[in-house]
């Protein structure tokens, strides 16, 4: 069936601006096919990199129960080359580090330490730096612990860093620095929060005075 004159035009019209812009429509409109392909592509692959990362922390898991070292360490160093992305990189890192703490194994525990302080985001770090610096004052490691606990921690921690630099400079013996770093830890924790009691017996037990308690009114 013939065009009429008006619909001639608006033909000629349609072609004239799809000459002009009909190549860039089309590049705008692959382009945001290909994002939004990347991107539904991009949340599948993190999905199915947790799920995979999930199943190898349920096999870590098992092995910490029985009390299987090499293979603890053996799927903790699989997340931490294939998972490095998901939480349960750095969740695996610390529970590997806390079986070979107790297996004795100070250098496995300190290597996974060191992986979490340094992946997973500020709170993984931050717990891996305070366990990190807890196993060298075990190793009499002393400025070593306190260089670990000198940057990098999350503010929400400041009383579980002061407590820890508290330790190692009593077991330097330095007295009246470590008070002052038990009393700053003192300040930073509620006195709700039961770690608190611990805090002050070693306050006391190199001098510190804690003060009482005010009745309630």
């Amino acid at each position: 069936m013939a065009y009429d004159l008006e619909e001639q035009e608006q033909l000629a019209s349609l072609k004239a601006w799809w000459n002009q812009y009909g190549n860039l429509t089309s590049w705008v409109l692959i382009a945001g096919l290909a994002a939004y392909s990347g991107w539904t592509g991009w949340n599948y692959y993190q999905r199915s990199q947790a799920a995979q990362a999930s199943a190898l922390y349920d096999e870590l898991q098992h092995a910490v129960d029985a009390k299987d070292a090499a293979k603890v360490l053996r799927a903790a160093g699989d997340m931490e080359s294939r998972y490095a992305g998901t939480a349960y990189a750095p969740m695996g890192a610390l529970l590997a580090a806390k079986s070979a703490f107790d297996a004795n194994d100070l250098k496995s525990a300190k290597a996974q330490l060191q992986w979490a302080s340094e992946h997973g985001d500020e709170e993984y770090k931050s717990v891996a730096k305070l366990r990190l610096a807890g196993v060298l004052l075990d190793e009499k490691a002393y400025d070593e612990a306190l260089k670990v606990l000198a940057s990098g921690i999350a503010p929400q921690f400041a009383g579980a860093v002061a407590d820890r630099k508290g330790d190692v400079l009593a077991a330097q013996n330095k007295l009246a620095e470590a008070r002052a770093a038990y009393q700053a830890a003192l300040d930073a924790t509620d006195k709700k929060n039961p770690g608190r009691q611990l805090i002050e017996l070693k306050f006391e037990a190199i001098g510190g005075a804690v003060p009482a308690a005010k009745d309630a009114a």
